[in-house]
């Protein structure tokens, strides 16, 4: 695709990469096929190929408007494009570009400024969001009325499972504990703990590490972002320097954005190549465990139907491996036929939130794709992914990992 940046962006970082970006489309609208929003709306400027022209036109000088601004809040950025484009245009990135320079020219209504602020300055806080949960725990049996749909958003309280010690084992691994995962599920990354220390593998949490950063990167704060994979990359250094193997991702939306730390701080020269290290450690929990014996875990799941729903971080994140189907199928699960595997549930971070109608119609047609092979559970690789089934599932959701200890270890 012919280029024409404005000159004050074609010698920024961004100008540069996003000519680069556009100059490998050839328009040939490939991307249209898995788009999810151009299968529900239609509408070209719903799809990639819509949104990098709109992208291409700002760039080029032209003023965005608040309608340029939708389309792109549109965009669940869950990469299925990037899977199909035989041209391999990197959507995701010319994506997050693009609506940075539209934040900066197109000003929000105050209501949606004030919610985005809100989900910046509490959900990606992990003792901010704890605090609010609580409270609305407290409150719940007053949300009624217009307020009922928080209450369907807002998970069960779990109790709270042991955390292995595995001070004598000799191999380590790190986790991010991010933001909302250990308040909303905790136990997820005590489970993936406890197996990995069946295995000989301490895993570590370091409490200095937090959010990840793509709740700020998806809404056009980038450089707080970056703030957040600097905070980790410090907090996790000293283990990486003494041996740790792998950076464990539990939540596949946070290891997309782990895995991209190299390509965000590639300008730092503080932290380019600590972020670059972090990169390539980072794994899926399926991708570690996959390489593992897990014999010794026995035949846990005895024919028991799950539907597995493969997040869209986890499918189109290249840096990412999934192996959930086979680990779930050599312990003994029935996993389902689930269609259209490949659409996206409509979580995508802060996305049911901020797009609840599409989130929601989305959330429908996926969770009728699960159930259809009748289940007895279904399971995901991603925080967001199990909330936001989960609140209008008849099956109930869980994280994969859960599904590896035997109903007596989790008590």
């Amino acid at each position: 695709m012919k280029t024409s940046i404005i000159p004050q962006l074609r010698d920024t970082p961004d100008g540069h990469e996003a000519d680069r970006i556009l100059r490998a489309c050839t328009h040939c609208g490939f991307c249209t096929a898995t788009c999810p929003t151009y299968q529900l709306l239609g509408d070209e400027r719903d799809s990639p190929r819509g949104r990098i022209y709109l992208i291409k036109q700002v760039l080029e000088g032209e003023t965005p408007t608040q309608k340029t601004q939708m389309h792109l809040d549109r965009c669940l950025t869950c990469r299925a494009c990037e899977t199909t484009c035989p041209s391999g245009v990197e959507y995701a990135k010319l994506a997050d570009i693009g609506r940075d320079l539209v934040e900066q020219q197109v000003e929000r209504p105050f209501h949606e400024r004030a919610i985005r602020w809100l989900l910046r300055h509490v959900v990606a806080y992990r003792s901010r969001f704890a605090f609010f949960f609580n409270l609305g725990h407290a409150f719940k049996p007053l949300l009624i009325g217009p307020l009922a749909p928080l209450k369907q958003k807002m998970p069960p309280r779990q109790h709270r499972i042991d955390w292995p010690a595995n001070e004598d084992t000799q191999r380590t691994m790190l986790v991010l504990d991010g933001c909302v995962q250990p308040v909303a599920t905790p136990n997820t990354n005590a489970h993936a703990a406890r197996i990995l220390g069946q295995l000989g593998v301490r895993l570590i949490a370091p409490k200095a590490s937090g959010c990840c950063g793509a709740l700020s990167q998806h809404l056009a704060h980038r450089d707080e972002a970056l703030d957040f994979a600097r905070a980790n990359i410090d907090a996790w250094w000293p283990h990486i320097e003494a041996g740790a193997e792998a950076i464990v991702m539990t939540a596949s939306g946070c290891g997309a954005s782990v895995a991209e730390y190299g390509h965000m701080l590639r300008n730092d020269a503080d932290y380019a190549d600590k972020a670059a290290r972090v990169s390539e450690l980072t794994r899926d929990l399926s991708d570690v465990l996959a390489s593992e014996d897990l014999s010794r875990l026995g035949d846990l799941g005895q024919g028991r139907k799950v539907a597995y729903h493969p997040p869209c971080t986890l499918q189109n994140t290249p840096k990412l491996r999934d192996h959930v189907a086979d680990i779930l199928t050599g312990a003994g699960y029935e996993l389902t036929h689930v269609r259209d595997r490949h659409l996206c549930c409509g979580s995508a971070g802060t996305y049911s939130i901020l797009q609840p109608t599409m989130a929601n119609q989305l959330r429908a047609n996926k969770l009728e794709s699960l159930a259809a092979g009748k289940p007895d559970v279904i399971v995901t690789a991603n925080i967001g992914c199990q909330l936001h089934l989960d609140s209008a599932s008849g099956v109930p959701v869980r994280h994969w990992i859960e599904l590896l200890e035997a109903p007596a270890a989790t008590a």
